[in-house]
């Protein structure tokens, strides 16, 4: 069965990731930088290692961001960032291919545990089964 991992950040986190620390997140140094890249890429060595890695990726800040919708006059509509207002929106994901539900919950749970500055905000990690066809959970 295949499964989308969602982890999720805000302009703040990438912010505070280069240094720059605010209300909403604590700057990180350059060690707390390198422990997550180090933590997350171990975590992509054993998920290549067991086969269950499909794709897994990072994304840019949500300042680079661009929302793309129809107007009300049925024009294109496009609005690049910044967007200072955005919460959370999806730093990054996994395509993994798991035997079942409890397994991935397994690997969500050490993903969650990705070492972070105290007072760094914390966000789930969202699991969704990807359908193989129509009407069909993988």
């Amino acid at each position: 069965m295949k499964y989308l991992v969602m982890v999720q950040g805000s302009q703040a986190d990438y912010e505070a990731m280069s240094g720059k620390g605010s209300a909403q997140s604590p700057a990180w140094s350059k060690k707390d930088v390198q422990e997550m890249f180090a933590f997350m890429q171990g975590i992509n060595d054993d998920l290549a290692e067991t086969g269950e890695m499909v794709d897994g990726q990072g994304l840019t800040e949500p300042a680079k961001t661009r929302f793309v919708g129809v107007g009300s006059a049925g024009q294109t509509v496009i609005t690049d960032g910044p967007y200072g207002g955005t919460k959370e929106l999806l730093a990054g994901y996994w395509v993994l291919d798991c035997e079942n539900l409890e397994r991935v919950t397994e690997i969500a749970a050490r993903i969650a545990r990705c070492p972070q500055p105290e007072g760094a905000p914390e966000y789930p990690v969202v699991i969704r089964p990807i359908e193989e066809g129509p009407g069909e959970p993988s």
